[in-house]
């Protein structure tokens, strides 16, 4: 063999490697476009002091012990028809093994609409539940003691209404606020960045959101008021990268919001929590996760002082792509359902969601969100992955990956702060329009198959048998209108509209909390719509200029 000058790996590769050829057509790539070395040796990867889990900063995990002392929740992602029909999968859940709920509500909901509003036609209980009041919400969790489980709820713009009937119920069934666990998703600048999923502007938004966390951080402590989501950039087409920069800068919007109010960092930034996407790039998406962890820390406590640990941990949610999921050949959405899934344990993540193989076709059915909960329970039980801790921590591999996510995220940090912040940026488009790009360019590349997408674009089927999908019965929409307009019929009038009164007078004042009032609104059986409709009156609404 030939000697030539560099170092082992650049000899590697002018004498032994370059000498076969590449396959020709397809990326080496990440999915994110992140280039690849054919090799990475202690040559051209800085593999550097990793240090321990549950120590600064967190490379390699929050808790010392991990998957060893406790494992991940299991939170499966749920909600359909009426507060009935979701009750029912909740049960069906627990008793399969989930370990925490998740609540998905219908788009009505989302939007802060009633279910008898006339935007809300065709869409109540289709791809979420319909929850219009503190009956409704009663009747969402009859039988399932609020003390004993950890709740999720994937809810943004009328967040606090929904925290407000989830605080009523614990009360009706016994349990104190204080006792409530779980998380309330609440992230509304990622709905300005990717989701839409708006109601207000910016600023007044900003301002309850912080009323949240200072109202969960003084009554509900044990509730993450706020769930700093990456999921939804990720989804509208993002890199890994900007999911991770977009959603860190995000979260430290958040803590200078709560700043500013006059807050103590340490008395907040403990109950702050993150979701992320685990998409189809194994190790771009695990390094992803572990630089998520190693910057969170860092800022915490060089830039904002948090003095308490518990400040500087980055918990964090998972749910698997559900843009990587196809219509066609949809058995498939299996395998990749559980190489996503894997990519986010060896990540660490804290809970985790897999999608249902049939989620691309309709809402799923209990056969496909029975298979989804197995696959964490067989990566759980079977796979010995939770063994040990951090396993690929120390892969050249592995580590260049994380080191290179973090250099992206200061670099799009320097971006957004030479825009003036987080608010100032979405107002510029700035983040729609780097989203849409990178959305592009992977699109581009699947039609030019230099992706192969299995099924789509490749390895087709020229007939695929017909899969059983879940419908849901169009009369329970009808079924919904009529029960919320039965409880405006028979709720107590003049406290429902002295409840809204407040409500409207409060939300003038800057300096007055908005939780007081809306949990007194929910107790007077105020619907969450009327609530939404009275901010509406004195905020007004938000519209995006459009990005082309």
């Amino acid at each position: 063999m030939a000697t030539t000058e560099g170092t082992g790996t650049e000899r590697w590769r002018e004498e032994l490697y370059d000498a076969k050829p590449e396959r020709q057509g397809e990326l080496f790539s990440t999915i994110s476009g992140i280039e690849n070395e054919p090799l990475y040796t202690d040559d051209n990867a800085e593999v550097g002091e990793l240090g321990f889990p549950g120590v600064y900063p967190f490379t390699r995990g929050v808790y010392p012990s991990m998957y060893r002392g406790r494992l991940w929740t299991m939170r499966q992602f749920a909600g359909f028809g009426t507060a009935e029909e979701t009750n029912e999968r909740f049960r069906y859940l627990l008793e399969h093994g989930q370990t925490g709920l998740s609540t998905a509500f219908d788009m009505p909901t989302l939007m802060g609409y009633d279910s008898d509003h006339a935007r809300s036609f065709g869409e109540v209980g289709r791809e979420g539940v319909a929850i219009d009041s503190l009956e409704d919400m009663s009747r969402l969790f009859e039988g399932i003691p609020l003390d004993a489980v950890s709740t999720s709820m994937t809810i943004n713009s009328p967040a606090a209404m929904l925290l407000a009937f989830y605080a009523c119920v614990g009360e009706r069934q016994g349990v104190p606020i204080a006792a409530l666990r779980g998380t309330v998703q609440t992230d509304i600048l990622k709905e300005y960045i990717a989701q839409k999923e708006w109601i207000f502007p910016p600023e007044p938004s900003m301002r309850l959101v912080v009323d949240m966390i200072d109202w969960c951080a003084r009554e509900m402590p044990l509730m993450h008021p706020v769930s700093i989501s990456g999921y939804h950039i990720r989804e509208a087409g993002s890199t890994a990268a900007q999911e991770l920069a977009f959603t860190l800068a995000d979260g430290f919007a958040y803590v200078d919001a709560c700043i500013e109010r006059g807050l103590d960092v340490d008395d907040f930034a403990p109950r702050l929590s993150f979701f992320f996407n685990a998409h189809l790039d194994f190790f771009e998406e695990i390094g992803k996760y572990r630089a998520a962890r190693r910057i969170w820390a860092r800022e915490l406590r060089e830039k904002y002082g948090a003095k308490n640990p518990r400040s500087w941990l980055m918990r964090f949610h998972t749910q698997t792509a559900g843009v990587s999921l196809t219509a066609q050949q949809p058995e498939v959405n299996l395998i990749r359902t559980a190489l996503e899934a894997l990519a986010a344990v060896l990540g660490g993540t804290q809970s985790l969601h897999t999608n249902s193989f049939d989620e691309a076709l309709a809402l799923p059915t209990e056969h496909a969100v029975r298979l989804a909960l197995r696959t964490q329970q067989v990566i759980a039980h079977e796979t010995g992955v939770v063994n040990t801790i951090d396993p690929l921590g120390g892969s050249y591999y592995v580590e260049h990956m994380t080191n290179e996510l973090e250099r992206q995220a200061y670099d799009y940090f320097d971006r957004i702060a030479k825009l003036g912040g987080v608010i100032p940026a979405i107002k510029e488009n700035f983040f729609q329009r780097e989203i849409a790009e990178a959305s592009f360019r992977y699109q581009s590349e699947v039609e030019q198959q230099q992706r192969i997408v299995v099924g789509v674009n490749r390895y087709q089927l020229d007939e695929e048998q017909e899969l059983e999908i879940l419908k849901i019965d169009p009369a329970l929409e009808r079924k919904q209108i009529d029960r919320v307009q039965a409880l405006r019929a028979r709720r107590d009038s003049s406290a429902a509209e002295q409840a809204l009164a407040r409500l409207r007078e409060d939300a003038a004042h800057e300096d007055r909390n908005l939780m007081e009032p809306i949990m007194a609104a929910a107790r007077a059986d105020v619907t969450m719509g009327e609530m939404c409709d009275a901010l509406r009156d004195v905020w007004g609404v938000w519209r995006e200029t459009p990005v082309f």
